[in-house]
């Protein structure tokens, strides 16, 4: 590492957000260095193979809502590699009563599904007339959806969906900042019902997708092959280089402190970019700003574990036709739900064997997934025997773990994010770009990866 040489730009963290970053500035001909203090570039992106089953650590696909996905994932030579989901991936089931109900996907069948009462599929008629919000104080989801959609809409539709994506609790989330296109649809139409009507024809013209209509996508050897794709085509990415200070100095330039295998070293840029969880970022930036830290440091990340088992086929009941399952805190179950890994993709298992990830803890059950391996595993095949039919011995089990796992759009959290935001302004050349901002997805990342390398790239100036 050349502590004399002067990059353009310093990317902090090689999680899916900064080497996407990095990769934009690099192919935009800007010098580029990606630091990371893990063994290996990905984040939260893992793919391994467990008795002869691809197996995903973290994120199991991704939703191609945006162009620019397609765009990173040719310019980065994966175009070929891409596989889409199976059709039998739109089924989703939800846990009700012990028994896994199938997600209604049409008028007809929301009208007729066990899932919800007959006072409930009423309440979805008189929608279009709720009024909209009225209230001074920022709305959680949960008095969001009572308000226009009813109490067990809450139930046994948000509450499980947002476990599934947040591992959080609808009580606490914001609707503006955890779901902004339902904030928008009723700012704009009055109504959720409305606006998916009348905003139909906008959303042709919109070259993004919303997250209910884009195409759930992965590669042959799954996630993990982007961003080893990516990490391979930057001139520079450091593992085991951690980040433990910066100054920056009266001509604008960046000195970064950096401590790894080799021991300290500094290196010098025109521009940093900060692409990592909300902790490491708030004790980089407290010496320049409490307040900053201080509002990063009040972002909620509960602990998550994923337990991946491989069953063989025939010990287990249930078909698994479809994407898998989630859990209402109403059911009182110990996980949050399944996903049925090798129905998503074409090739994931042998045919005689099947991959079941299965997530426990969250802001939900924090102390689920604080138990140790066994533990764990034992609560998960327990909870599977009774809800899918799996029986007997694994084949193979991953356990993950994160004892800060996903960042909580809670209350005030837009604010706290726009206090984190003023330090760019004052220290020009610095930029911020995790998923504790714009979207805690795979795509959500990517596309504000992609804002943040042209706000550098605004910011440094042509090549």
């Amino acid at each position: 590492m050349n502590g004399t040489e002067r990059l353009d730009a310093i990317v902090a963290g090689a999680g899916i957000s900064g080497l996407t970053t990095a990769w934009e500035l690099h192919r935009a001909g800007y010098r580029v260095r990606v630091l990371e203090a893990g063994s290996r570039p990905g984040g939260a992106i893992g793919t391994t193979r467990e008795a002869g089953a691809l197996v995903e650590a973290g994120p199991n696909s991704m939703l191609e809502t945006s162009p620019l996905i397609a765009r990173l994932v040719g310019e980065v030579g994966l175009g070929g590699e891409r596989v889409e989901a199976n059709a039998a991936a739109k089924k989703r089931f939800i846990l009700r009563g012990g028994r896994l109900v199938p997600v209604p996907t049409s008028p007809g069948a929301f009208f007729s599904t066990p899932l919800f009462s007959a006072g409930t599929k009423l309440a979805l008629l008189r929608e279009p007339f709720v009024a909209r919000y009225a209230g001074d104080a920022e709305e959680t989801v949960a008095s969001f959806v009572r308000r226009r959609l009813g109490p067990e809409f809450l139930d046994y539709a948000i509450n499980p969906f947002v476990a599934g994506v947040y591992a959080g609790d609808p009580e606490r989330l914001s609707v503006k900042a955890a779901f902004p296109r339902l904030a928008d649809l009723e700012a704009n139409y009055g109504s959720l019902i409305r606006g998916a009507i009348l905003g139909a024809r906008e959303r042709k013209r919109n070259p993004e997708k919303s997250k209910q209509t884009a195409a759930m996508m992965s590669f042959r050897e799954g996630m993990q092959s982007l961003t080893d794709a990516i990490a391979r085509r930057l001139p520079a990415v450091d593992t085991g280089s951690r980040v433990v200070a910066y100054r920056r100095e009266t001509d604008g330039t960046f000195v970064v402190s950096v401590e790894g295998g080799g021991g300290a070293a500094e290196v010098r840029s025109r521009a940093l970019v900060l692409s990592m969880p909300a902790d490491p970022t708030a004790s980089l930036i407290a010496p320049h700003s409490q307040d900053a830290a201080d509002a990063l440091r009040a972002i909620p990340y509960p602990p998550v574990a994923s337990v991946v088992i491989v069953f063989d086929r025939a010990r287990v009941a249930h078909p698994l036709d479809g994407f898998g399952f989630l859990v209402p805190e109403k059911e009182k179950r110990r996980i949050l739900g399944t996903i049925f890994s090798s129905t998503l993709f074409a090739n994931r298992a042998p045919e005689d064997r099947v991959v079941l990830t299965t997530f426990v803890g969250g802001t939900r059950q924090p102390e689920m997934a604080l138990q140790d391996d066994a533990a764990l595993v034992a609560t998960v095949k327990d909870e599977l025997a009774q809800l899918v039919g799996a029986k007997g011995d694994p084949m193979a089990v991953r356990v993950s773990r994160w004892a800060r796992a996903i960042p909580q759009y809670n209350l005030g959290h837009l604010d706290r994010v726009a206090r984190v935001e003023r330090l760019s302004e004052t220290q020009t050349g610095l930029f911020f770009c995790a998923n504790w901002r714009g979207g805690i997805s795979v795509g959500d990342c990517i596309k504000s990866a992609y804002g943040s390398a042209e706000r550098v790239a605004r910011y440094l100036g042509a090549r």
